[in-house]
């Protein structure tokens, strides 16, 4: 016997099919003093939406919403401080009386190394920040996302099941990510909320910069093949959120060519580690990065 079956049969109110329109609600956003966060911000503003900015760089979500002039509220936190990210909540809730949706957005990109080479602390801020950052942001809003029926979305990314080296903390935290939103999806359906992951490939964002200043860096983004590692602007990335806020999508993708590769990934990814197993690029770039730990002149004789 099903072990629930001794429990009465409830049919919640599911959301997944319904429209939800963000005007006047209240919309809580991490990392929104920048890249997509603060461009989701000024989407969302625009849709008629109250917002609530975090980022752990103060003024730069006051600026932002300096900018927005009204229903904006700039709150300075680290999300990896629990205690912290529960007063913010509890300040939000003072302000408005509510929050509807929550966007955990807030996260950072290493300097690529591999996991012989990464330093333990760097691992271990990477995932702090992109991953346990998470759910110190959901965790203390889903009593009041439940109450409002609202929903919830996750920033992951195309990371999360396309891994590769150089970037195992990155990957690792962004896998965790997808792992959470898509528990979360499924819990907040039985009490009549909704939650989604979006994912995203190369975002023109400032937390792409450790990446894109790094000398091998580049090295490995053109690793992917087109139109996979196109890059989109983080107004784009902030239309598809919004988007699918309105729709209560479960997941979201941009560029959109990363949906049939989730799709297919059992199979692709397979095919893709194998082939990146027996790449001599591949191999000469992992060497490189590997060694100018140790010879940090001697890295780009390395790659060629």
């Amino acid at each position: 016997m099903f072990p629930f079956s001794h429990l009465p049969i409830q049919h919640p109110r599911l959301p997944g099919t319904q429209s939800y329109d963000v005007r006047g609600k209240v919309v809580l956003v991490t990392g929104a003093g920048s890249g997509i966060g603060e461009a989701l911000a000024r989407t969302l503003h625009d849709r008629g939406a109250c917002l609530a900015l975090l980022d752990v760089d103060g003024p730069a979500a006051e600026r932002v919403a300096e900018q927005l002039r009204e229903r904006a509220l700039a709150i300075r936190v680290d999300v990896r401080d629990r205690e912290a990210m529960s007063a913010a909540v509890d300040e939000i809730v003072a302000h408005y009386g509510r929050i509807d949706v929550v966007v955990a957005n807030a996260g950072v990109a290493p300097t690529p190394a591999t996991v012989r080479t990464v330093e333990p602390a760097e691992f271990d801020r990477v995932v702090d920040i992109n991953l346990t950052g998470v759910f110190n942001t959901v965790r203390p809003a889903l009593p009041h996302v439940v109450s409002s029926h609202g929903h919830v979305v996750v920033v992951s990314s195309a990371a999360a099941f396309c891994p590769g080296g150089g970037l195992s903390p990155y990957m690792a935290s962004k896998a965790g990510v997808e792992a959470l939103g898509r528990s979360l999806r499924l819990e907040l359906a039985a009490v009549g909320a909704s939650a989604g992951v979006a994912y995203f490939g190369f975002v023109r964002t400032p937390m792409a910069r450790p990446l894109d200043e790094d000398e091998l860096g580049p090295q490995l983004t053109r690793l992917m093949p087109w139109p996979l590692a196109n890059r989109i602007s983080a107004e784009h990335a902030a239309e598809v959120i919004a988007d699918g806020i309105g729709r209560r999508a479960s997941a979201t993708y941009a560029p959109v060519a990363w949906q049939g590769y989730s799709w297919g990934r059992g199979v692709l990814n397979a095919v893709a580690d194998a082939v990146a197993a027996r790449s001599g690029v591949v191999h000469g770039l992992l060497r490189a990065i590997e060694g100018r730990a140790q010879e940090p002149t001697d890295v780009l004789r390395r790659v060629s």
